[in-house]
């Protein structure tokens, strides 16, 4: 039982201070921050299309924006005014659609490029809530990686 013990202690002994030591890594500096945009930025409609600055686009099944001026472009929120129209209005739509504006959110970068994933439409003539049509966050495709 000695012998084992005596063992255990050398065996221990050659663990903290046997091959390279106990150094540990010493880290200096602040923390490296998230790389910034670089590349082009799009999005993708309903068909997986990427459209960058789009002046109309199908947002969901049901509901297409047209008519868009894109205020911002390229950076964390891409935001445009333009007309929103669905075939939630139908028959009542105006032949023009509702005037609307989109935010654009949530940047993912694909190897050298970003697309944008969430949607958001404000609008006072947004889809009727038993039409399941919500238009307050849209999750928007992505390609696959």
């Amino acid at each position: 039982m000695a012998a084992a013990t005596a063992f255990l202690l050398a065996l221990t002994a050659v663990g903290t201070t046997g091959c390279g030591g106990p150094e540990r890594p010493h880290v200096e500096g602040p923390a490296p921050r998230p790389t910034e945009v670089s590349g082009p930025v799009y999005v993708s409609d309903t068909m997986g299309h990427p459209l960058s600055r789009p002046t109309s686009f199908g947002l969901t099944e049901f509901s297409s924006l047209f008519e868009l001026h894109w205020r911002s472009w390229g950076g964390p929120k891409a935001v445009a005014t333009g007309r929103l129209t669905g075939n939630w209005c139908i028959p009542h739509c105006p032949e023009r659609g509702y005037p609307a504006t989109v935010e654009l959110s949530r940047l993912e970068r694909q190897e050298n490029v970003s697309y944008y994933t969430r949607a958001t439409v404000r609008s006072a003539h947004l889809p009727p809530a038993d039409t399941g049509e919500d238009l307050s966050n849209v999750r928007l495709p992505t390609p696959e990686p």
